[in-house]
């Protein structure tokens, strides 16, 4: 590996006037000629400088949500969480900001990565990138490519769940999510919503009659059970697109008598640690919420510390897959 002894050798000139040069100190007296000099052999002898051991890369952490709703919805604060458990273990500087902060851009400003957790519209997109180029949306799925981001594979986990449900015999299936809003309060686009229904219709199973949307939360999800209750007709089975929903949705149940899973079972999404202790304790699709902010952190880490420009730049999108984590309120149809 080049040193700056190396270059200085080459270039003629002393280790001092080398490292001062390449850290781009404009109070050296040296002509400009010698400048690009040095800085041409550094290039030849693929020279990398060394970071100082006390100075630290700066990660930047934007949360869509409030600290409210981020402690009503455990996902988003499982994101952060693991964004946070990384960056410790790396001895990376860390700098929260949440939407609701009157003044989170000047909180951001002079970070060297940005991780970006919720749902952006294009202007927000590129506000972020005027920040810094190393950014990445986590939980966010775009239609075209055209910002780093990292999210789960929705389409194949509730592909997955419908598969267990119908294997138990159910054919009637409720669907209990929430809506999400852009900044410009445009619908965010649900993928849980959009496979549902397409799964339903190519598979012969009822929904038309139990899908309902407004909030991911519990108060949500026992409001919209309640609706189903009252209607007078329930379905066999309830898919909720988030475990607070699904939670919600249980309370109702057994305020009304229900038992589950012998009158109706119940899938959550995300397997957030409540859902191991309810009551029965909950089946529902892991989503790997931690990791995904561990692995966006790494990312970010890699663009952020990188001694060398990638000739070809380009925005990449990840996905990570889930799976079902199986308890005790699903069970057969009791139309069976």
């Amino acid at each position: 590996m080049a040193t700056l002894k190396d270059i200085a050798k080459r270039a003629g000139v002393s280790s001092a006037t080398v490292s001062r040069i390449l850290n781009q100190d404009e109070t050296l007296s040296v002509t400009p000629q010698t400048r690009e000099r040095v800085q041409e052999i550094a290039r030849e002898l693929n020279y990398k400088k060394k970071s100082s051991p006390s100075s630290k890369t700066v990660i930047g952490i934007f949360q869509w949500v409030t600290l409210f709703q981020e402690l009503e919805d455990p996902y988003y604060q499982a994101i952060r969480s693991g964004i946070e458990r990384y960056c410790m273990t790396e001895n990376l500087e860390i700098r929260r900001a949440f939407q609701s902060d009157p003044d989170y851009m000047n909180t951001l400003r002079g970070v060297q990565g940005l991780i970006c957790i919720g749902k952006f519209n294009d202007k927000q997109i590129q506000l972020f990138e005027s920040i810094t180029p190393n950014v990445i949306f986590v939980d966010m799925q775009t239609s075209k490519i055209n910002c780093n981001t990292i999210s789960l594979d929705f389409e194949q986990a509730v592909v997955d769940a419908l598969n267990y449900l119908t294997s138990l015999g159910h054919t009637s299936i409720a669907y209990l999510g929430g809506k999400e809003y852009l900044n410009d309060d445009t619908v965010y686009f649900e993928q849980r919503k959009d496979t549902f229904i397409r799964y339903c219709k190519e598979h012969q199973i009822s929904y038309e009659p139990y899908l309902k949307e407004t909030e991911f939360s519990a108060d949500a999800g026992y409001q919209m059970m309640m609706e189903l209750i009252e209607a007078g007709t329930l379905p066999s089975a309830v898919f909720a697109a988030s475990d607070p929903i699904a939670i919600g949705a249980m309370r109702a149940l057994y305020q009304k008598g229900y038992r589950i899973p012998e009158d109706i079972s119940v899938m959550g999404f995300d397997d957030i640690n409540v859902a191991k202790f309810s009551n029965p304790p909950l089946t529902t699709v892991h989503a790997p919420a931690d990791f995904m902010g561990q692995f966006a952190a790494h990312y970010i880490q890699l663009l952020a510390e990188s001694n060398t420009k990638l000739s070809y730049n380009m925005p990449v999108r990840m996905t990570l897959p889930c799976e079902i984590t199986i308890r005790d309120t699903c069970g057969a149809s009791s139309d069976l």
